[in-house]
C-alpha cells in the first residue's frame, strides 16, 4: 500500500515530459552514436528522478488545494495516505540520487540539473500564483529539460530547438489552465490563484497566439537553409503535417471534449496523438536516412 502511493506520488506518467532531452540527440543526428544515447539515457533518467522531486515539493506545498480538486484530492498526501514528513525524505533522496548521478556526465548538465530544481522549486513557491508567468515558467522548464538533452551529448543548443519547446510548452500550458478553469468552475480559484485572472475568452486568445507562433516557428526551422546545411538533409516540411495534426487534435480534445488536464496523460492514452507521434519520429528518421545518409 504504501509502495504504490509512494510510485503515485513520484507521478511516473509525467516522465514523459523528459524525452525532450532526445531533441538534441536526435536533430544533431547524434543517435548512431552509442556513448551519445547512453549518455541521453542517463540525463533522461536524472530528470526522471528531479522531476518526481519535485512535484513530491509541488504536491507538499499545495496539500490543501488539492483537496479541493475532482482528482488531485486522491493524491497520496490530499488524501493522507502519506505523510508529509516520508514525502520530503523521499524528495530529498530523489534530489540527492539526481545530483549524484550528474557528475556522470558533463560538468554543464550539473550545472543546468541545479537550475532546473531552483527554478521549479521557485514555482511552486511563487511564480505559479502570477497570471502569464506561471505557464510560462512551465515553458521554461521545458527549455531548461531540452537544453540539458544538449549538454548532457556535448553538442550546442540549437536556437530552433529552444524556441520550438518553449512555444509549445506555452500551448500545451495555457490549453491546461483553460481546462481547469472550465472543469472546476467556481472552484478554480480555490484550487489555483492565477485563475483568478483568467477567462475563457482570454485564454482561447492566447492559445491561438502560441499556436500560430508555434506552426511559424517550426515551418521556418525545417525550410530554413542554414539547418538543412548544417543537418545535410533536405524535406524536413514533410514532418508539418503531422505537427500541425498534433495541435489540432490537442485543440479538439481540450474544447470539444473538455480533455487536456494532463496533456502527459494525453499523450499515453490518446491513440491519435500517441500514432502521430510514431509516425512524426519515423518520418523524421527516414528524412535523416534517405535524404542525408546515415551517421
Amino acid at each position: 500500500m504504501m509502495m504504490r502511493a509512494i510510485i503515485t506520488l513520484m507521478r511516473p506518467e509525467q516522465w514523459v515530459k523528459n524525452l525532450i532531452v532526445f531533441g538534441a540527440l536526435i536533430f544533431a543526428r547524434r543517435f548512431t552514436n552509442t556513448p551519445d544515447v547512453l549518455h541521453s539515457l542517463l540525463a533522461f533518467g536524472i530528470l526522471c528522478l528531479l522531476s518526481s522531486a519535485v512535484y513530491i515539493v509541488n504536491d507538499i506545498h499545495d496539500c490543501e488545494q488539492d483537496s479541493l480538486h475532482p482528482t488531485k484530492k486522491s493524491r497520496p498526501l490530499a488524501s493522507g495516505v502519506l505523510s508529509p514528513v516520508t514525502a520530503r525524505i523521499l524528495a530529498v533522496t530523489l534530489i540527492l540520487s539526481g545530483m549524484g548521478a550528474s557528475f556522470l556526465l558533463p560538468r554543464e548538465f550539473l550545472y543546468i540539473a541545479m537550475i532546473f530544481v531552483a527554478f521549479n522549486i521557485l514555482y511552486t513557491a511563487l511564480l505559479k500564483s502570477i497570471v502569464i508567468i506561471d505557464v510560462m515558467s512551465i515553458a521554461v522548464s521545458f527549455v531548461l529539460r531540452a537544453v540539458a538533452g544538449s549538454y548532457a551529448i556535448s553538442v550546442e543548443t540549437s536556437p530552433w530547438l529552444i524556441a520550438c519547446t518553449f512555444l509549445l510548452a506555452l500551448f500545451l500550458g495555457f490549453g491546461k489552465r483553460r481546462h481547469e478553469l472550465i472543469i472546476l468552475k467556481d472552484q478554480a480559484v480555490e484550487h489555483r490563484v492565477s485563475l483568478k485572472k483568467y477567462s475563457p475568452y482570454f485564454l482561447d486568445q492566447l492559445i491561438g497566439v502560441v499556436t500560430a507562433s508555434t506552426v511559424v516557428a517550426y515551418t521556418f526551422y525545417t525550410l530554413s537553409p542554414e539547418i538543412q546545411e548544417k543537418l545535410g538533409v533536405q524535406h524536413l516540411e514533410l514532418t508539418i503535417p503531422f505537427v500541425l495534426y498534433g495541435i489540432f487534435r490537442y485543440l479538439y480534445l481540450i474544447h470539444q471534449e473538455e480533455r487536456g488536464g494532463s496533456p502527459a496523460q494525453l499523450l499515453l492514452t490518446d491513440m491519435p496523438i500517441l500514432i502521430n507521434i510514431v509516425l512524426w519520429f519515423l518520418s523524421v528518421m527516414a528524412i535523416f536516412w534517405f535524404t542525408g545518409g546515415h551517421q
